[in-house]
C-alpha cells in the first residue's frame, strides 16, 4: 500500500514549507533513511529522509512550491502501484467545498457558525495512515476510521490519546447525514442537529449545502470579470514570496510594530583598532585558518561592553506578554548575514566566554552554514542582543530594526577618511558611524547612550580586548 510523504511541521511556529529540490525522480528507488528532498522552513534548510523504503511513485508538489504543513507532497510503494486515486480527488469532493466555501452566512439554517466554517479540509485519506499499534487497536473497538482521526505525532503519526479523543468529540448524526457530509466534505462538529439531543439530521446537511449554491453561482458568473481584472500591463510580474521572505516580513513587522524604538547614532575613531586587526591577522590565520575580520574584533567589543553589569538591559528579553524582564549573565550574539533569498541571523552562543580565536572560528562557522542554507533551526535562536554590519557596501548610516525579542541591535556603517580635530589640529581619521537601535521599552536613551560611551571606549583602545 502507498506510503504518503508529507511536508514536515519543523517547529512550533511553522504554518508552511518551501520545497527546494527533489533528491529523487518518480521511478526511483528509494530506502529508508535516504534523502528525499531539501525543504526550507521560515528561514531553515532541512533534509527530508524516508520513513519507508519503496519506489518513489509520484511527486505530487514539486520544486519551487510552497506547501502547508501536513500536505501529501509525494508517494511511496510498490512498483507499478498506482496512486491516481489518492492523489486526485474525485470531481465531486473536489467541486462541494468549493461551493460550500463561498456561502454566505444565512439566519434561518440550523447551523451554529457561518457556511464557510463548516467545511474542512477533506475528510481523511485512502492511503496508509501513520499510527501506533495502540491506536490501530482502540479505533478497531471504537469503530472509527483512523484516516479521519488528526495526529498529533511526529509526522501527522495517530496516538491512542488522539483516537479517544476524537471519539470523544464526534458529533450525533444520523448515518444518512454522515455519508453525505463525508461526500461533501462537511465537518459535523460545525453543525447543529435540528433533530432529538441535538443529532444531525440529512435535513440539517442539505441546508448548509443549499444556502452555499447562490454564492458559488454568483462567484461562477463573476469569473470572467476577475479574471479580466488579473490582466497585468506589459513589463509587470507577480511573483510568489518564499518562505524566508515571508518569515522575514513577519519578524520585521512584528517588532516594528511592537516595539517602541529610538536610534543613537555615534562616530567612532578605527585608527587603533586597525591597528590590532594588522597585526593578529597572521597569528590567527595560523592558529585557526580564519582571517580576523572587523566585524569579529568589533562583537567581541561588544560582548565585552554587554557583560558590564550596569548594561545588563542591553542584554534583555522582554517575557510573558511584556509583563517581565529576562536577564541574561551571558550573550549569543546574532550576527546579520544577507543572502540572496533574505536576511538571515544566525548566533555566536557563549561568546561572553570565547576569546578572538574562538569568535573568529565560531563566527566563520555559523556564517558559513547561513551561507550555504545548512543552518539548523537551533542555531538561528537564543540571541540576546545582534549586530548587522552594512559597511561593505559604503553605508553612512542607518535605522536597524531590532530582532526580537532582544532589546537592541547595533548597526555598523562604513568606515570613512574623515577631518576630526585632534589635539588642536585637523588631522585625517578612519572614522566608522555606529547605531544602535533600543527598544524603549527596556532602556532609557540614558543608559543606551553610557552603552555607546563605554562601546566607544573600547574600540578606540581595543588592546583591552586581549586582557
Amino acid at each position: 500500500m502507498a506510503v504518503e510523504i508529507i511536508m514536515p511541521k519543523l517547529g512550533v511556529d511553522m504554518q508552511e514549507g518551501e520545497i527546494l529540490e527533489w533528491k529523487k525522480q518518480e521511478g526511483d528507488m528509494v530506502n529508508e533513511g535516504d534523502i528525499l528532498l531539501e525543504i526550507m522552513s521560515d528561514k531553515t534548510n532541512m533534509e527530508l529522509e524516508a520513513e519507508d523504503s519503496g519506489i518513489l511513485l509520484k511527486i505530487v508538489r514539486g520544486n519551487g512550491d510552497t506547501v502547508p504543513v501536513t500536505e501529501v507532497i509525494g508517494y511511496l510503494g510498490e512498483e507499478g502501484e498506482s496512486v491516481d486515486n489518492l492523489s486526485a480527488p474525485s470531481t465531486e469532493s473536489k467541486e462541494a467545498p468549493q461551493e460550500v466555501a463561498k456561502a454566505p452566512e444565512v439566519s434561518n439554517a440550523p447551523v451554529q457558525s457561518t457556511p464557510q466554517a463548516a467545511v474542512a479540509a477533506p475528510q481523511g485519506n485512502k492511503g496508509k495512515v501513520r499510527a501506533t499499534p495502540a491506536a490501530r487497536k482502540a479505533a478497531r473497538e471504537l469503530g472509527i476510521d483512523l484516516g479521519q482521526v488528526p495526529g498529533t505525532g511526529p509526522f501527522g503519526r495517530v496516538h491512542k490519546d488522539d483516537v479517544e479523543n476524537f471519539k470523544g468529540a464526534q458529533p450525533k448524526a444520523t448515518p444518512l447525514a454522515k455519508k453525505i457530509a463525508e461526500d461533501k466534505g462537511l465537518d459535523l462538529s460545525t453543525i447543529t442537529g435540528s433533530g432529538y439531543n441535538g443529532k444531525i439530521m440529512k435535513e440539517d446537511i442539505m441546508a448548509v449545502l443549499n444556502a452555499a449554491k447562490p454564492a458559488a453561482e454568483t462567484a461562477q458568473a463573476a469569473k470572467p470579470a476577475e479574471e479580466a481584472v488579473k490582466e497585468l500591463p506589459e513589463g509587470v510580474e507577480i511573483i510568489k514570496m518564499t518562505a524566508m521572505r515571508k518569515a522575514i516580513s513577519k519578524g520585521m513587522t512584528h517588532s516594528y510594530l511592537t516595539a517602541p524604538t529610538f536610534t543613537l547614532n555615534y562616530d567612532v575613531d578605527m585608527t587603533e583598532m586597525m591597528a590590532l586587526r594588522k597585526k593578529l591577522i597572521d597569528p590567527i590565520m595560523d592558529k585557526t585558518g580564519n582571517k580576523v575580520t572587523f566585524t569579529d574584533l568589533l562583537g567581541m567589543a561588544v560582548v565585552k561592553t554587554l557583560m558590564k553589569p550596569e548594561h545588563s538591559y542591553l542584554n534583555a528579553s522582554l517575557i510573558n506578554d511584556a509583563t517581565e524582564i529576562e536577564l541574561h549573565r551571558f550573550v549569543n550574539l546574532g550576527i546579520a548575514v544577507g543572502l540572496d533569498g533574505g536576511l538571515i541571523v544566525p548566533v555566536v552562543k557563549g561568546a561572553d566566554k570565547m576569546t578572538i580565536s574562538d569568535f573568529v572560528i565560531a563566527s566563520k562557522d555559523v556564517i558559513k552554514k547561513a551561507q550555504s542554507g545548512k543552518l539548523k533551526a537551533a542555531e538561528m535562536s537564543g540571541s540576546t542582543f545582534s549586530i548587522t554590519n552594512l559597511g561593505m557596501f559604503g553605508t553612512k548610516s542607518f535605522n536597524p530594526i531590532i530582532n526580537q525579542p532582544n532589546s537592541a541591535i547595533l548597526g555598523i556603517s562604513a568606515t570613512v577618511p574623515t577631518p576630526v580635530v585632534v589635539d588642536g589640529e585637523v588631522v585625517v581619521r578612519p572614522i566608522m558611524a555606529l547605531s544602535l537601535t533600543i527598544d524603549h521599552r527596556l532602556v532609557d536613551g540614558m543608559n543606551g547612550a553610557k552603552f555607546m560611551v563605554d562601546l566607544k571606549k573600547l574600540i578606540e583602545n581595543p588592546f583591552e580586548l586581549l586582557i
